[in-house]
């Protein structure tokens, strides 16, 4: 019996009805819906949950092209190997460790989904498409894979099902995934031995006693905190040579990206835009303090506090934060002035948590998190504004 027939019998015979959102998921997956309209005005629109969902994947992928590639280069320049960074030396070995992250998320995360829809008898919700390709691009690629697994189990049910699923949460789900393995796991998802895959290991064989050279994959951030110079050039930040999570590193490609999600409609320009001139606006502050002297080299501030205002936009997980994840539309603002508020506040908590918490150099993440918690109260006000304005002309109407 085919899954069309299946499908007929559990709807019209009520066989097995308990498993209908599953056999419904994967029929709308492998087949288009026959369904028409028989009467009525309609609006016509391609911009369904599904075309949204694979079109934000599709923006992705460049990101985790790139991220194979660069696992392998900064794998084998780490110990000293001069390869190619579009060789095939790089290219397996990043396929050999960014691969299985890709398919422990989708596995996981699209287990837990159908778990709970079979459950709470609702369809399986597409979602998580783009939660499940955000995640291997957000973490270090050698972080173990029950690690991720737990994150992803947690993030799926308490960042968004208990709120009613897909357009119901307040958090977004792949950075409550980061935030969990965060804090979580603390010794995976920071330092200078996580970003490079088999440094983790190596230095396990050190400490143990074999004659090793170490491996350091400080990334750009972590130096600055800890007061070390930076080593890359402006070319190799802006293109994305640099370690880092799987698909952060290259901001050039987010640039692209971000352009094709406005483009498409998807993605809010005045997030983006409001997000980069607040972060811009406390590197700048930043700056003046120390061009000030108020704060003087030999600060545990002053390294980060020193970097040019803009440069902050090319390290860490800045451009990728704001492009895939401040956009968000269930979790970000709403109105068009909330909209530029949120991404403002987001680009300006970004910078000032870099420079204030040394420990934790990276700051978009908890910035991003914080104002999902706000974004409804910003809408709030937006709106109570507008209706004062509206009442205060209607007054001045009627007088």
């Amino acid at each position: 019996m085919g899954l069309k027939e299946k499908l007929h019998n559990i709807k019209e015979k009520g066989k097995g009805k308990k498993w209908l959102p599953a056999f419904a998921a994967f029929h709308t997956f492998l087949y288009t819906p026959n369904d028409t309209t028989q009467s009525g005005g309609h609006v016509r629109g391609a911009d369904d949950l599904k075309r949204t969902m694979n079109t934000v994947v599709l923006a992705l992928i460049p990101c985790l092209i790139f991220g194979i590639f660069n696992t392998g280069f900064q794998h084998y320049a780490a110990i000293g190997e001069a390869v190619g960074f579009l060789s095939m030396d790089a290219l397996l070995i990043g396929l050999w460790k960014v691969l299985p992250l890709v398919v422990v998320s989708y596995v996981v995360g699209l287990g837990v989904e159908f778990i709970f829809a079979i459950i709470k008898g609702h369809e399986v919700e597409e979602g998580y498409l783009v939660t499940g390709m955000l995640v291997p691009l957000i973490v270090p690629v050698d972080i173990p894979l029950w690690m991720l697994s737990v994150a992803v189990i947690f993030g799926v049910v308490i960042g968004k099902e208990v709120f009613g699923g897909t357009g119901m949460n307040i958090l977004n789900p792949a950075l409550t995934i980061r935030a969990f393995l965060f804090f979580a796991y603390p010794t995976w998802m920071s330092g200078d031995k996580v970003w490079v895959t088999g440094a983790v290991e190596r230095a396990k064989d050190i400490a143990e006693g074999a004659n090793l050279d170490a491996i350091s994959g400080e990334t750009i951030l972590g130096g600055l905190a800890q007061g070390n110079p930076v080593t890359h050039s402006l070319s190799d930040m802006f293109f994305g040579f640099i370690p880092g999570s799987v698909g952060e590193t290259s901001t050039f490609l987010i640039l692209l990206a971000g352009l094709f999600l406005i483009f498409s409609k998807i993605g809010s320009w005045r997030i983006m835009l409001s997000a980069v001139l607040g972060a811009i606006a406390m590197g700048f502050i930043f700056n003046g303090v120390v061009a000030a002297q108020w704060i003087t080299e030999g600060s545990k501030f002053y390294a980060l506090m020193s970097t040019e205002y803009w440069h902050h936009l090319l390290i860490g997980g800045f451009a990728f934060g704001v492009v895939f994840m401040a956009t968000d539309p269930v979790t970000a603002s709403q109105t068009n002035k909330g909209k530029w508020i949120y991404g403002f506040l987001i680009g300006f908590l970004s910078i000032m948590i870099r420079v204030f918490n040394p420990a934790y150099p990276e700051g978009v993440m908890l910035a991003i998190l914080l104002m999902n918690v706000f974004a409804p109260t910003i809408d709030h006000y937006v709106v109570q504004g507008n209706v004062k304005r509206r009442l205060k002309r209607l007054k001045v109407k009627t007088a």
